[in-house]
């Protein structure tokens, strides 16, 4: 019986384990980059209203449905970064509209109200497309294309912002010093990732961050 008894508190022990493996948030590695994503579930993530329109479908972060932000909050909840370059691999289904949030703040509802957008936009109706900072330095045509998977790369450092699609630079913005726009201006925050219609499906995967050192 004690034997038993060991046996099975192991069991349990072990089940404990790699649930909480499951669900952990991936640590830093040796060259400084953060998984923000485990390819699993959304540990370390939160959505904003309609929280059904985020899921995870063979290791993606699929977004579509009814408006809803996915918030990247950490493993304390008080994700923050300030310098950073971040990487994801995204794919848009044709006429989806999406976009990567960064320097925002979570907000239970509505369209996130701090910090800038990098756009994410094929072949949708709008005109700002992928590799957009959007309203503030915007592309015309877009350098991916739909149902193919892409490479968004997000480097802030300082007032600098640079975005690349498959090692393309797109925007190279450099914030004004007396710019005058407190929420939709460099600061820190997070990040968000867009489900913007019911029309709009778009996959993550790969994502990632790496932060740099201050300015």
């Amino acid at each position: 019986m004690r034997h038993l008894a060991i046996l099975v508190a192991s069991i349990a022990i072990a089940g404990c384990c790699l649930k909480h493996q499951a669900g952990a948030v991936p640590k830093e590695t040796s060259d400084g980059w953060t998984q923000l994503f485990d390819g699993k579930s959304l540990s370390g993530w939160k959505a904003s209203e309609n929280a059904s329109s985020v899921r995870v479908e063979n290791g993606t972060i699929v977004v579509q449905g009814k408006r809803s932000h996915l918030y990247y909050l950490g493993k304390d909840g008080n994700a923050e970064f300030k310098n950073f370059e971040f990487k994801a691999d995204v794919m848009t289904a044709p006429g989806a509209n999406s976009g990567i949030y960064f320097h925002t703040r979570y907000l239970e509802q509505g369209w996130p109200n701090k910090g800038y957008e990098a756009q994410v936009n094929n072949t949708q109706k709008d005109w700002r497309k992928t590799g957009s900072l959007y309203r503030v330095k915007d592309v015309r045509q877009s350098p991916a294309k739909d149902n193919e998977w892409f490479k968004y790369h997000i480097i802030v450092r300082g007032k600098q912002i640079v975005l690349k699609i498959n090692g393309q630079t797109t925007v190279d913005y450099t914030e004004p010093a007396d710019l005058n726009r407190p929420k939709r201006q460099l600061s820190s925050g997070t990040f968000a990732l867009q489900c913007h219609d019911p029309n709009s499906r778009v996959l993550f995967k790969n994502i990632r961050v790496k932060r740099l050192p201050a300015e």
